[in-house]
């Protein structure tokens, strides 16, 4: 099968279009033949090893500190039950599925990929592409995650920062969906697609410090790690909650966890959990028409190093999409034998 591999950590250039070895499913495992998968602002990261210093030494650790344990990245995908193996109960081929790879196994980059059946699987949702639903897993399942840990309430007011991104734009429509005011921050250009998922106003953040406006929040979620924490806190009403949904630095760390021992304000970061339950809720949501995926640009497999270089530029709006084609074996490239050991390596929890 068609694979892209990456070798070593570095440029989009390290990322190389190989033939591979075809898996095949255990008896706990479905065969999945992806149709479509994504480049999220994480995948960069690892690509590049580009990771916060609170982080270096556990993602070392679980991905490997000179190359990917795991040569296949990709984290999301959407595509096609192909085989199961002979314990699996709640799927059968042909369902079309989505699902989050997620850090323990990586994958999605390929024509194939084999996922346990009580992992994060769920059948895809009726009213979406295989390519809009394979930027759902990720974005949206780590947004619900953390405006469910601020118990997100009806009548809230809501500041989403970095609201045009993968994670910011389904935290917009979460955020409405459960009946809260929402502010979304974000550049000039992405003022009217944010106002488009149902945000009640935008600030362009290029013109206007929301910390500075006399407003105050209930909750107040920064999807890039790019809010300044003081403003933050200082705009946040009592027993408010910061939420920092991206990978942050050691410092923010350490003031968050400063700030929840010494206020009624809580600050709240970390990974996101996920479950076929949050994926089965989202499909529903989504069929339901609260969500919709907000796509900026489509390459094919083989141009996915363009599409990191896109995704590295930190300006895409919504989520960038790869849409694997199946073909004829790649003839003139070596085959490799690629054999993960990223199992014996626990996610975090």
């Amino acid at each position: 099968m068609k694979a892209i591999v990456c070798t070593k950590y570095g440029s989009p250039d390290v990322l190389q279009l190989k033939e591979v070895e075809k898996p095949n499913p255990k008896d706990n495992e479905v065969l999945i033949k992806v149709h479509a998968t994504s480049v999220t602002a994480t995948d960069v990261k690892l690509r590049s090893f580009n990771i916060p210093p609170l982080f270096w030494l556990p993602m070392g650790i679980m991905l490997g500190f000179k190359k990917p344990r795991s040569p296949i990245l990709g984290m999301e995908l959407a595509g096609e039950i192909e085989a199961v193996g002979k314990d699996v109960k709640r799927f059968r081929q042909g369902d079309q599925v989505f699902a989050p790879t997620g850090l323990a196994g990586f994958g999605s980059y390929a024509e194939y990929k084999c996922l346990e059946e009580d992992k994060t699987l769920a059948i895809k949702p009726a009213n979406m592409t295989y390519e809009e639903a394979a930027s759902v897993p990720i974005g949206a399942i780590t947004a619900l995650h953390f405006l469910r840990q601020a118990n997100i309430q009806s009548g809230q007011k809501v500041l989403i920062y970095g609201a045009s991104g993968s994670m910011g734009t389904y935290a917009v429509q979460l955020a409405k969906y459960y009946g809260a005011e929402v502010t979304g921050v974000c550049s000039t250009t992405n003022l009217e697609m944010v106002k488009s998922l149902g945000a009640d106003k935008v600030i362009d953040y290029t013109k206007e410090d929301f910390a500075k406006n006399g407003e105050t929040y209930d909750v107040i979620f920064d999807t890039v790690d790019k809010s300044s924490f003081s403003d933050c806190i200082r705009s946040l009403n009592k027993k408010g909650f910061y939420l920092l949904g991206a990978a942050v630095s050691l410092s923010s760390f350490v003031r968050g966890a400063m700030t929840s021992m010494t206020s009624s304000k809580k600050v709240i970061a970390g990974m996101a959990t996920e479950s076929s339950e949050d994926l089965i809720f989202l499909k529903e949501l989504i069929e339901a028409g609260k969500i919709k995926s907000a796509i900026d640009r489509r390459y094919p497999l083989e141009q996915i190093a363009e599409a990191h270089r896109y995704v590295d530029k930190g300006h895409k709006k919504g989520n960038v999409v790869i849409t694997v084609e199946h073909s004829m074996p790649i003839r003139l490239l070596p085959k490799m034998h690629i054999q993960s050991s990223i199992a014996h390596y626990p996610a975090p929890k």
